[in-house]
């Protein structure tokens, strides 16, 4: 049975390679972006297997249209891919308040909205598949992307949380979290401020090296789309799925880091527990209030 797939930000990137995948694999899509003229050639291509509509993830209302336009057209929806989202380079003190807020809300509050817009959809259904894009910077924060990594980070806390409460109603959640892939969320999709003099070294560095690697980056987008067509089909699918051998390395070296830095301050942090000697039985009262 074909499943009805909602990909948002299926105009380019990561987001475009699955929404072709999806077609050609025979599944129906709802592809989604800000401009809907960029989706043509699809509805061109595959006809009614595709509805294609605009949408901002940050408008709730629109994300709520959206998947009601979906059911309406195509009875159910069985997977959401939360896609859109972009990520500029700049110092934390040099970005302004709006640039944060402004990433915040659509990598963060655009993947929350389009979940809620979902999830009492997939509950009466029995089934669902919620599939968040993050990324190596929502496991590690480098320099340069503070406000994308804090929305990334919110997203797999989120995503986390989103999985136990759901999955007592048969729906499923993973995290995506990519590496460098041959995209142009490294080129005209960022804005990249190398910012004062102060930070040539640390963000200075995170932009020199993006501007070289933007177009040698070593993930493929198709194999990325073959992968998440493929985890979208399993019964038990991983809740976090790294994709790229760049994230695979520089996770696990951040990971054995942090593993690390626990045990060398492990007995630092149970140092703060009360002593058992001196821990006293609660009273009646304090039994009542807890």
């Amino acid at each position: 049975m074909s499943k009805v797939w909602l990909i948002t930000g299926s105009s380019r990137g990561l987001g475009r390679a699955l929404a072709e995948a999806v077609l050609a694999s025979g599944d129906i899509l709802v592809a989604t972006a800000r401009d809907p003229a960029q989706l043509a050639d699809l509805s061109e291509r595959y006809g009614g297997q595709v509805l294609t509509l605009a949408l901002d993830v940050t408008d709730e209302a629109a994300a709520a249209a959206a998947v009601e336009a979906g059911v309406k057209r195509f009875g159910r929806i069985d997977v959401l891919v939360n896609n859109a989202g972009y990520g500029n380079v700049s110092s934390i003190e040099d970005a302004s308040l709006a640039d944060f807020r402004a990433q915040i809300e659509t990598n963060l509050f655009g993947t929350i909205i389009m979940t809620k817009a979902v999830i009492a959809l997939m509950r009466e259904q029995g089934a669902g598949h919620i599939i968040q894009f993050s990324s190596v910077g929502g496991r590690i924060g480098p320099a340069g992307r503070g406000a994308y990594s804090a929305a990334k980070f919110a997203v797999e806390g989120f995503s986390e949380v989103l999985s136990k409460e759901v999955a007592p109603f048969g729906i499923k959640v993973t995290v995506i979290e990519p590496g460098g892939f041959r995209t142009d969320f490294a080129g005209a999709s960022t804005v990249l401020a190398e910012g004062r003099q102060d930070y040539a070294e640390t963000v200075g560095a995170t932009v020199r090296f993006q501007r070289e690697y933007n177009g040698r980056q070593p993930g493929d987008p198709a194999k990325a789309a073959a992968v998440i067509i493929h985890i979208a089909g399993l019964d038990a699918p991983p809740l976090r799925l790294l994709l790229g051998s760049d994230a695979v390395r520089n996770v696990e070296k951040a990971d054995a880091a942090r593993i690390e830095a626990d045990r060398e301050w492990r007995a630092v942090s149970v140092s703060t527990d009360f002593e058992p000697d001196g821990e006293t039985e609660p009273t009646s009262r304090e039994q009542k209030a807890g």
